[in-house]
């Protein structure tokens, strides 16, 4: 095992890499009660997703780390799955709805994609095209939008668009003052509501404490909490003669549909799922091996991330032949990193725990809103400390970072942040640049990207 994983060659040992993979294990596996949640809406069978994130990710995170040797493990990704149920499929651009079949075989084609830009280099050029500013803005949107999810899915904050319909068809805003807002407080009585506020203290407080695991315990104390008499919110009795044993049959494995993969709305999610996910992967795999002490020695530390975005290519792609969104590489791999995890054996060893987690559905899917809500609350924080890279003093990116944020909650969509950053990027440097300040360069591949976004408003309309 040290020969194969190079333990002594990166200072490690057999003992430091298990217990590394574990603690990754941990900090992570908040996603197989979480993914189940986010991705029920869309039609897909709950406990199918809960086979595809745990199978998918310990199939994956063990090729990252025998084929790579990297300590990095891989799950459906926060974010693109909310968009894959939330956006995707509750489309109509095309005149019907997009079904979850129809989504899984957007993803699976991003995956190809991806592939492809990935052995063409073409995705590293994209990478470097676009400025590092509105790289954290989409962080930080995709963030708030997540935790508008678990806010609203919660009953923590309601939104009415029955009043802001009517306020437009009046010709007015006026009515949008007072109780006609859009946005509301959730029912402070509701009990759904009250355990949400409580998990997400009980995650907080966790945090604080610096708690190795803390989102998933947080998960768990707060479904335990739900199972007390008066709340009612779980039941344990339910555990009573389930089948352990994982049922593969119910597996969403192949579940595509290519009908109408040309329809405008497909098109649109396939770039977005793409485009979202390059600059996902790219900045938590950099960031990883930085951090890892990897980049030390550059050749091999390139070669080692230009492989790790081969499999990683791979996994969106298998993700979808599972029945489960976007998998991509998790930050909080960062976790196992600073316990001292240098080589692949951290991963793999993550990666076992993911599949011994198939038996564990029963329990995975006893997991309340609540519990989820407020995880996917505190993930929105998370991804908010990006924000603290914007340079908004310096307006020609500070204007396109906070449309980027600001579009993607209040317009419920990932892709319209991206787009609106992009375009406004692209008019505002320009510019800058005929008024004589040299400091945003437009890189070529900026403006094909400007074209796109702009023929897709044209042609396709704000709802593809």
């Amino acid at each position: 095992m040290e020969r194969f994983f190079k333990l002594k060659e990166f200072g490690t040992n057999i003992r430091t890499e298990i217990m590394a993979g574990i603690t990754t294990f941990m900090t992570m596996a908040y996603i197989l009660a979480v993914n189940p949640l986010v991705l029920g809406p869309s039609g897909l069978d709950t406990y199918g997703i809960f086979l595809a994130t745990a199978l998918g990710a310990g199939i994956f995170t063990l090729a990252m780390g025998l084929f790579v040797n990297f300590p990095v493990a891989l799950a459906p990704g926060m974010g693109l799955n909310a968009y894959f149920a939330t956006t995707v499929v509750a489309s109509q651009a095309t005149g019907h709805p997009i079904s979850a079949s129809m989504a899984l075989a957007a993803v699976f084609l991003s995956g190809i994609i991806f592939l492809i830009l990935t052995v063409t280099k073409v995705r590293q050029l994209l990478v470097v095209a676009v400025p590092d500013g509105l790289k954290h803005a989409i962080t930080v949107g995709v963030g708030l939008f997540i935790a508008i999810i678990g806010l609203k899915t919660s009953g923590v904050m309601t939104i009415s668009l029955d009043a802001f319909g009517r306020s437009f068809e009046q010709g007015s805003y006026t009515n949008l003052g007072g109780s006609e807002t859009v946005i509301h407080m959730g029912n402070l009585e509701d009990p759904m509501v009250w355990l949400t506020i409580i998990g997400l203290i009980i995650i907080a407080a966790l945090m604080v404490l610096r708690v190795r695991g803390a989102i998933l315990f947080g998960i768990l104390i707060t479904t335990l909490i739900g199972a007390i008499p008066g709340i009612d919110v779980v039941d344990f009795g339910t555990l009573k003669g389930q089948d352990w044993a994982p049922d593969f049959t119910q597996l969403n494995f192949w579940d595509f549909d290519f009908a109408d993969l040309l329809s405008t709305g497909l098109l649109t999610a396939i770039a977005t799922f793409t485009f979202v996910e390059l600059f996902d992967t790219f900045g938590t795999l950099v960031g990883t091996a930085n951090r890892a002490g990897f980049l030390k020695n550059k050749d091999e530390g390139n070669k080692r991330i230009g492989k790790a975005m081969l499999v990683d290519s791979v996994a969106v792609s298998g993700g979808a032949m599972l029945g489960t969104s976007t998998m991509t590489a998790f930050v909080e791999s960062s976790a196992g990193i600073a316990e001292g995890g240098r080589t692949g054996l951290t991963s793999s060893t993550t990666g076992v725990l993911f599949l011994l987690s198939l038996f564990l559905a029963p329990i995975a899917l006893l997991i309340p809103t609540p519990a989820t809500s407020a995880a996917l609350i505190v993930v929105g924080v998370l991804m908010m400390q990006s924000v603290s890279e914007i340079d908004f003093k310096d307006l020609t990116i500070g204007i396109p970072a906070f449309l980027t944020v600001a579009m993607m909650p209040f317009t419920y969509n990932i892709a319209n942040g991206i787009s609106f950053g992009i375009v406004s990027y692209v008019v505002l440097a320009t510019l800058a640049n005929v008024r004589g300040e040299k400091t945003h360069k437009v890189h070529w591949l900026m403006w094909i990207l400007f074209v796109l976004v702009i023929a897709r408003y044209l042609f396709i309309g704000s709802e593809g």
